[in-house]
């Protein structure tokens, strides 16, 4: 029976009527549903078999499938796991589903309702507001009958017009109806074709997935979990879109009521956090340069000599070179600088930042504690490292393949330890430093905190990218440095202050090469993430040719961190100012082209402080997906290959290898090709010409000659 201290409840007229039909006799009419209004202003709508339906302003924010229930499933998983890449089997599975409705009660401002199955497994749902403003709490938990259950699958409505934008970084795209796939946080591949999970990776492999999407109507979908989670987007069945989380976690949904797209990236914001606005000098274009201390000074010299605009080098040896092959070159995995390849690189530093103009120096560090690096011994005694389950250090190949294992930061002396080698970095004048991994911690280690890598695995890389950003920030309180990193999960928002889109192939990859990078950014863009970055021209693979080198060197421009990076097949590559076997014209339009599209992005610098610190305070990404600035055309839902630099600079850029043209869709209104002064109007497709040089680029009500200029 209904408890007397109801009686005067506000929602208790309104919910009588739910609870009586509820709780009647077996015969009673099952498609009855009674409708309660929350605080919030969202309404839940109940019905006899459990259907949940949850509107907001009108609009349908959440409902369960038709016909559908929430279900319990048991089943052994094995893995396999090696280097940061994963491999999940699940046995046999022994589905139990909770179709009938046991009571419904108002507990204060919560709606609760009990679920129960017919061999009496049951279960608990709660709804109620979110924990921010504009938002809605649903939370389904397997309560008992289900012994050991491996996971929780909720079916949710897909309907016509139902669109799963985001997801965190995905490479395929950026909506993502008809699709399945894992959320956990890995290695993305190499070639990401599926055919081998320890190295190729697969379309949905990525460094930073999060259980969350936007529905491009303007509401979006939280899971709030750190546990693996699975999504059938309407692929297995079209009218329903499965979310399933494991680790017998229950399936917590913070829905964001929008009622724009742009919303719902604020009200994620709000939710998870956002990182401070960077400095300007980060606008400046950044360049890679690696081997030694002299290496370093030429490669100013020469950007000096050939007029490039720059304001930052980044040298990711700094902590030592070590090679692959005769062709692939990479680093040591140390938190010190290489005394051989830079024995005063606190000198060199202070030089770099006497150049006129001043030139800003960034670093390189991972978590990877190898065995071979001078302090793996302490770390070892004094159990600084993971944990295996036996409590002895947790020991792994690393991709230095070189065995090792990675710190404990739920520690809080193992923080001090680490957090010392980083503020030892800044002191030496760092100005900022990649960020590098913790996407490795294995499913079965242990940690100081109680939690094991099934549950932690995925908060791991805000563990490292926060340690080192806090360090930073306490060493330059004015927020004088830049961090760039690549591994994540939800609270990456706030945890980390740079994305870079990870590891591509220095090709024209459909797969992994380079246009894959702008659905990246755009998916990260839309999950709260807004400062992002990316390797001019990829990192593995190749090697790389001038073309794809100067198609990724004009997309970069249009992003607010222009950012190059020698690869992996360094002697090989393709650089600014040419490449292996170039002629000596090849090498001066190389650098003609470099010049000239740093000195555009240089033009747009005052642009990206104004949309950086719209950013720091809304999580308004500067690279936008067209559904931010344009929601009410439906035409923009799917495009991935075109971006907004604000609200007014339509990027379209060539990826396709030897193109010289490309389709590009206009939205309504007067749009100017900013490289000849056309005006088109908007509404359509049309074809653009683009050589190298002339990537597609169109301002919204005005020309922009002063792009068109710059020589």
């Amino acid at each position: 029976m209904i408890n007397e201290t109801y009686m005067s409840h506000p929602w208790f007229s309104a919910t009588l009527a739910l609870v009586m039909a509820l709780l009647a006799s077996a015969g009673c009419d099952a498609s009855r549903t009674t409708r309660v209004s929350l605080p919030s202003g969202a309404v839940a709508e109940v019905a006899r078999n459990g259907g949940i339906t949850i509107e907001h302003r009108g609009r349908t924010l959440f409902a369960t499938a038709r016909g559908r229930n929430l279900t319990a499933h048991a089943y052994d998983t094995t893995f396999q796991q090696a280097v940061g890449f994963y491999e999940f089997v699940h046995g046999a599975d022994t589905t139990t589903t909770l179709d009938r409705v046991s009571r419904v009660e108002v507990v204060g401002e919560t709606l609760e309702l009990d679920l129960a199955s017919s061999d009496g497994a049951t279960a608990e749902v709660r709804i109620g507001d979110g924990p921010i403003a504009d938002s809605t709490r649903v939370r389904f938990a397997i309560t008992g009958g289900v012994v050991s259950h491996a996971s929780t699958r909720v079916p949710l409505r897909c309907d016509s017009h139902a669109s799963y934008l985001g997801f965190g970084e995905q490479y395929d795209g950026v909506d993502h109806r008809g699709e399945s796939f894992s959320l956990w946080s890995q290695e993305q591949g190499i070639g990401r074709t599926g055919n081998l999970w320890l190295v190729d990776g697969d379309a949905h492999t990525t460094y930073t997935p999060m259980p969350y999407f936007m529905d491009a109507r303007g509401f979006g979908v939280v899971v709030q979990t750190s546990a693996r989670v699975l999504v059938d987007l309407c692929d297995t069945d079209a009218k329903v879109a499965f979310i399933e989380v494991e680790q017998a976690q229950p399936v917590d949904f913070v829905l964001l009521h929008g009622p724009t797209p742009a919303d719902v990236v604020r009200q994620l914001g709000d939710l998870y956090g956002r990182p401070r606005a960077i400095p300007d000098w980060a606008f400046g274009p950044w360049i890679g340069i690696q081997g030694g201390d002299q290496a370093v000074r030429d490669e100013a010299a020469a950007l000096d000599a050939a007029m490039v605009p720059y304001t930052a080098l980044w040298a990711q040896d700094w902590v030592g070179r070590r090679s692959f092959t005769t062709d692939q070159v990479g680093v040591k995995y140390h938190w010190v600088a290489d005394a051989t390849l830079y024995p005063n690189l606190a000198g060199l530093i202070a030089d770099l930042h006497a150049h006129v103009p001043p030139v800003r120096f960034l670093g390189y560090a991972n978590p990877w504690v190898v065995q071979p690096l001078e302090h793996y011994a302490t770390m070892d005694a004094a159990s600084m490292l993971i944990a295996n389950s036996t409590g002895a250090t947790y020991v792994m190949a690393s991709p230095s393949l070189e065995d090792g294992s990675l710190p404990d930061l739920t520690d809080a002396v193992t923080r001090a330890y680490v957090g010392g080698y980083v503020d030892a970095m800044a002191a030496l004048g760092m100005d900022g430093l990649m960020c590098d991994f913790g996407e490795a911690l294995p499913v079965d280690s242990f940690l100081d905190d109680g939690s094991t890598g099934w549950l932690a695995h995925n908060l791991y890389p805000a563990m490292w990218h926060s340690l080192v950003r806090q360090r930073f920030e306490n060493a330059r309180p004015d927020g004088d440095f830049a961090v760039f990193s690549r591994s994540g999960w939800l609270g990456t928002q706030g945890s980390a202050q740079i994305m870079w889109v990870g590891d591509q192939e220095a090709t024209f990859s459909a797969t992994d090469g380079l246009p894959t990078v702008i659905p990246a950014m755009l998916n990260l863009g839309l999950s709260g993430v807004p400062f992002t970055t990316l390797d001019v021209a990829g990192f593995s693979g190749g090697p790389s040719t001038q073309e794809v080198y100067a198609r990724w060197v004009e997309l970069a421009a249009f992003t607010p961190i222009m950012r190059t990076h020698e690869g992996l097949k360094r002697a090989l590559n393709w650089n600014w100012n040419g490449g292996p076997g170039a002629t000596q014209a090849e090498i001066d339009a190389s650098i003609a082209h470099f010049r000239r599209f740093a000195r555009i992005h240089q033009l747009l610098a005052p642009t990206f402080h104004t949309l950086v610190e719209e950013a720091a305070a809304t999580s308004m990404p500067p690279v936008r997906h067209l559904v931010l600035v344009f929601p009410d055309d439906p035409n923009v839902i799917r495009i991935a290959d075109e971006f907004m630099v604000g609200e007014d600079l339509l990027v379209a850029p060539v990826v396709e290898e030897g193109a010289t043209s490309r389709d590009v869709y206009l939205p309504p209104g007067n749009w100017f090709d900013v490289w000849t002064g056309t005006e088109q109007v908007g509404g359509r497709t049309i074809a653009v010409r683009a050589p190298i040089g002339s990537p597609p680029v169109f301002s919204r009500g005005a020309d922009r000659t002063d792009l068109r200029a710059v020589p």
